[in-house]
């Protein structure tokens, strides 16, 4: 396979806090996808609620954006796309917005709560930090590839 496909059954995709063009998620949306396409995805999957999400922001679709990764472009490339054709225009300050916001984002419901506590008692029940759902996959990310919580 050429560079651009990931094998995320030896490595993490890149964090959900890392951004493209401003957008959390974004890159680690890409990196899912494109381990989807070499059949290397592992227990990630990709267009995920996390990944529906940002879809919903932009109003692109999952298989419309797949198909633009198995052309095998770049990150920059993408992005560039992803301007181009997204249904739902975003300004710089709206990106800005939204992404903040999903940083910081946390359980809301009870039965998010609930799942929330479970993960974090099987990873790491001595932390006191983990308080968002990114910190909830970095974590369990840097955990499923060995290391220490």
């Amino acid at each position: 396979m050429a560079l651009f496909f990931l094998d995320l059954t030896q490595r993490p995709p890149r964090s959900p806090r890392l951004r493209l063009g401003g957008h959390v998620c974004l890159p680690r949306l890409l990196d899912k996808g494109r381990a989807q396409l070499a059949g290397k995805a592992g227990d990630y999957r990709y267009n995920c609620p996390l990944d529906q999400r940002w879809f919903a922001f932009t109003g692109l679709s999952a298989d419309a954006l797949l198909a633009e990764m198995a052309k095998e472009r770049s990150d920059g490339e993408l992005l560039a796309w992803i301007v181009t054709n997204a249904p739902l225009h975003r300004d710089p300050w709206e990106i800005a917005s939204w992404s903040a916001f999903m940083e910081a984002r946390a359980p809301g419901d009870a039965e998010s709560h609930q799942i929330f506590a479970e993960k974090i008692q099987k990873l790491a029940p001595n932390r006191e930090d983990v308080v968002s759902w990114f910190d909830l996959l970095d974590l369990d990310d840097y955990v499923s590839f060995g290391g220490k919580a």
